[in-house]
């Protein structure tokens, strides 16, 4: 770090900035080390071999249902769900070795990571990296969280960031409409009209061979698994439909505990109340745990995001109680108003646009 070292501040200098919560960042250095005291950054094994033999077995009931039931209408398309929740189940498994909290070294989380990633999903680790990490430090921030990219070309998000928009006279897209189109470009099209494409181009222009080798492992395993049965023709269609469901599933669940959030430039707060505005929960239960990949903990897991996401639970709690103390409201939901969230933000900050876009 001496290479970063500007100078000592003079005695009678603040020694914390203004904009940040020094109590708040101090207690919550107590909790860390409460939260490592019992235990809880500490990974159950078991609990992610068996999350990843049900990935498995998913797999090889896709590919039973045709070798069974033929490659008729009803059969594909059982096929297809089945695939399609193996690669969103496969998403929330890797997600769990980018953030290195299954193992106690880093390299065979990376491994893992790897095989997860670009083995059964055929995508680059490295762009994950890349793109989530940038999230994690700073969410919800424009221009700062690549996850909110979309504003302004796309979207109008936040209350704030709408009408500095409609202020400016700045119109890409109708935004009052926005929560209606949203539906056509949003969960249909994110992962097979885009992210679908861009990961290749990701990998070539930074010469991430390694990771472009376990994405062609993953192509080919779909093609000389399926191919018998549907043909090229087939098999493309079978692996855009499984992208299509994908995508849904994909963006109902991260966009929930996110867009509903504050959405604003960098304000320069401390760390933890950062992490705090941009997320929100979604009620526990043995479905939303298991559809969500324990996403819907998003609080605990941006507060402690190298944390086995099954200690979520057991520390949300002691989150609580931090939240409680200092004002800041902890949110936790039913799922559907989650998703019904999600719209309804939406057409709040699209309506905020057009106010501030009319006025004179």
């Amino acid at each position: 770090m001496n290479s970063l070292l500007i100078g000592e501040l003079s005695p009678e200098q603040p020694s914390f900035e203004p904009t940040k919560n020094k109590e708040l960042i101090d207690e919550f250095r107590e909790l860390r080390a409460t939260v490592e005291r019992m235990g809880l950054m500490k990974a159950n094994h078991v609990f992610f071999l068996l999350y990843l033999l049900h990935i498995l077995l998913l797999d090889v009931a896709a590919w039973l249902t045709l070798w069974v039931f033929g490659t008729s209408l009803v059969p594909f398309l059982l096929c297809a769900v089945l695939l399609g929740t193996v690669q969103a189940q496969a998403g929330w498994l890797q997600h769990d070795f980018g953030h290195l909290s299954v193992f106690s070294t880093s390299t065979w989380n990376h491994l893992l990571h790897h095989f997860v990633i670009g083995h059964l999903k055929g995508a680059p680790a490295s762009w994950w990296n890349h793109m989530h990490f940038q999230h994690h430090a700073k969410p919800n921030c424009l221009g700062k969280d690549p996850d909110i990219n979309m504003h302004p070309l796309f979207f109008a998000l936040g209350k704030i960031l709408s009408v500095e928009l409609g202020k400016q006279k700045k119109k890409y897209m109708p935004y009052n409409h926005q929560h209606k189109y949203f539906f056509l470009i949003g969960p249909p099209a994110l992962l097979p009209l885009y992210f679908q494409w861009y990961i290749f181009y990701f990998v070539i222009q930074r010469k991430k061979w390694v990771d472009l080798a376990w994405m062609i492992t993953f192509y080919a395993r779909l093609f000389l698994t399926y191919w018998p049965f549907l043909g090229l023709k087939g098999v493309l269609g079978l692996f855009f439909l499984v992208r299509f469901l994908e995508s849904h599933w994909f963006v109902w669940v991260t966009q929930m505990n996110h867009i509903p959030m504050r959405i604003d430039r960098d304000r320069n707060m401390d760390w933890v109340s950062i992490q705090l505005h941009a997320t929100c929960n979604v009620h526990k239960s043995a479905f939303n745990d298991w559809f969500s990949g324990h996403l819907n903990f998003q609080i605990e897991h941006h507060l402690f995001p190298t944390m086995p996401r099954h200690n979520y639970h057991k520390v949300a709690p002691l989150v609580q109680s931090l939240c409680a103390k200092h004002g800041i409201e902890y949110q936790s939901k039913p799922l559907l108003a989650a998703f019904a969230d999600i719209i309804y933000s939406l057409k709040e900050s699209g309506q905020l646009w057009l106010d501030a876009y009319l006025h004179q």
